[in-house]
């Protein structure tokens, strides 16, 4: 039960972080965005919401798994490299929707990119599925550098 609730509280917390991230962006949504070039592979503004929140659960599913690893130094290294990537991830959304700041959270993403990368070499030193998993955080990240990245000349 203990372990059921450690879960529970590990993906909660992740999905917590990512929807108020994601409530830094609705005005920004629907107001600003739309009338920024976008290149031709944007997707839907509606895919946003459900990849991200499954992306969050598998960043809480691996926090749990490395919470559940050995107590030693790649652990805690883990950890502080798990919370470091959620805090840049946290602070793009505020960068790019809030502040409207392209050049910047484009910066940004590319640090989020270089952290999840450090995150899952983290993660495979404690536990392997826990770094596996995080493989389409980095993948989605990495379309989303692109995206940033376009988004910020196209705009210039």
């Amino acid at each position: 039960m203990k372990s059921a609730l450690k879960l529970i509280a590990c993906i909660v917390l992740c999905l917590a972080i990512g929807g108020v991230s994601g409530f830094a962006t609705i005005d920004g949504l629907k107001s600003w965005y739309p009338s920024l070039i976008k290149p031709s592979f944007n997707p839907p503004n509606y895919l946003f919401g459900p990849v991200w929140s499954t992306l969050y659960a598998l960043m809480g599913l691996g926090l749990f798994l490395i919470l559940q690893s050995e107590k030693n130094e790649q652990r805690s290294l883990a950890l502080k490299v798990f919370f470091l990537q959620l805090t840049l991830n946290f602070s793009w959304s505020f960068l790019f929707f809030t502040f409207h700041w392209l050049g910047i959270s484009f910066i940004e993403i590319i640090a989020i990119w270089s952290c999840i990368l450090w995150m899952i070499i983290s993660f495979w030193r404690c536990n392997k599925i826990a770094a596996l998993i995080q493989i389409p955080y980095l993948l989605w990240v990495s379309f989303a550098s692109v995206l940033n990245g376009s988004i910020f000349f196209l705009n210039l």
